[in-house]
């Protein structure tokens, strides 16, 4: 493998023995010892090197900034890449075993903030509601968190469920969880016609404020005809991948050029890491999300709250905040009973710390400020 191209102050190192991991993980402040622990959770398809541009600017304020390449993803290793292997070990209670692995690995007892992006939101989320004596504050990013599943006390009412509505539309749609979910999504990326690096390109700029065309808006609730108004990102053509989906999408050679929160040689790490590993350890989180396998044990905390100090973070453009119709006003009303914030940073998608780095920089630090 060669070396990660990281900022000055950012170095990378392996950690052994984290549930079972051997564990890839970038670091910044690590010079003095006893400093405050800040952990950076990623998302998909994304790495640790997600967080290069913000853990330089946090470790000068004073804090030892871990950010690591979870269960699935980039460098870490021991974890089953088969899509017929051991799913359970990516359910969302074993990935809070990894973190809390880690932070104790790194010699810490706590967590003065746990910060996820994307999937990365609900594992910082369940970090603070499960084990709020270690992750002593939790900063969310682009994926609003409602709080535990509540439990049934009744079946499911009969009749069509929202994929048979979904592919009932003109033209019919698909919901990009469930297609994550399927065997043929880790080839279909993986494997892209237009090469992988083409098609890394064309989602994140897909999902990214240079997308003119995400300007979210609240959806009236969980129906084939309102998450139709959601991008082909999220609602895909039926009979479409995604690296065909996004392909329509790709920028120009000028649009590739003129991004500068995300460089070629930037992307170039993504692409070396995905072509080496795939994607399926990733959307194994999704798969056990979707298959509804393991919702009885996230059901057994239904009702608790996140009760330490949480603050939300997106960009303005970013379409994930209203995936889940609901979701972001829950988080606020009712799932985190001590919210700082709600921050919404114009010129910022779906990649807010990657596109505006300066500004989430700093309402990290104002949010951390005022929970000291």
């Amino acid at each position: 493998m060669t070396e990660l191209p990281l900022p000055t102050g950012v170095r990378s190192r392996f950690i052994d023995h984290v549930n079972g991991l051997r564990m890839h993980v970038l670091e910044a402040g690590f010079e003095q010892p006893g400093r405050p622990l800040l952990l950076l959770l990623h998302g998909f398809p994304e790495l640790a090197f997600s967080w290069r541009k913000v853990m330089r600017p946090l470790a000068e304020a004073g804090y030892h900034v871990v950010a690591p390449d979870q269960r699935g993803y980039g460098r870490t290793t021991g974890w089953d890449d088969r899509y017929d292997g051991d799913l359970a070990s990516f359910r969302l209670i074993n990935i809070v075993r990894d973190t809390l692995g880690l932070v104790f690995a790194l010699g810490h007892a706590q967590v003065t903030a746990v910060i996820g992006h994307d999937f990365g939101s609900p594992v910082a989320a369940w970090c603070a509601l499960l084990r709020p004596d270690v992750f002593r504050a939790v900063a969310l990013m682009s994926a609003p968190f409602a709080g535990p599943p509540a439990i049934r006390t009744e079946p499911p009412p009969p009749g069509r469920s929202i994929h048979d509505d979904l592919a009932a539309l003109n033209p019919p749609r698909k919901h990009y969880q469930w297609y994550y979910s399927t065997r043929e999504a880790d080839a279909d990326m993986r494997h892209a016609p237009q090469g992988l690096g083409n098609f890394l390109r064309a989602y994140y700029h897909h999902k990214s404020a240079n997308w003119r065309q995400n300007r979210p808006y609240p959806l009236k609730g969980w129906s084939a005809a309102e998450l139709a108004k959601l991008p082909t990102y999220y609602i895909m053509p039926l009979n479409k991948g995604m690296a065909e989906t996004v392909a329509e999408e790709m920028p120009s050679a000028a649009d590739i050029a003129g991004c500068k929160w995300l460089t070629e040689a930037e992307l170039g790490v993504y692409s070396a890491e995905y072509t080496r590993t795939g994607f399926q350890g990733g959307l194994n989180w999704y798969r056990c999300r979707t298959t509804g396998r393991f919702n009885a044990e996230l059901e057994v905390f239904s009702g608790r709250t996140i009760d330490v100090p949480s603050c939300f973070i997106a960009g303005a453009s970013d379409w994930g905040i209203h995936q889940v119709p609901g979701a972001i006003e829950a988080m606020q009303s009712r799932a985190c009973t001590d919210f700082r914030g709600c921050h919404l940073i114009e010129g910022a998608g779906h990649w807010v710390q990657q596109e505006q780095p300066e500004a989430v920089t700093r309402l990290l630090l104002d949010f951390l400020a005022g929970t000291r």
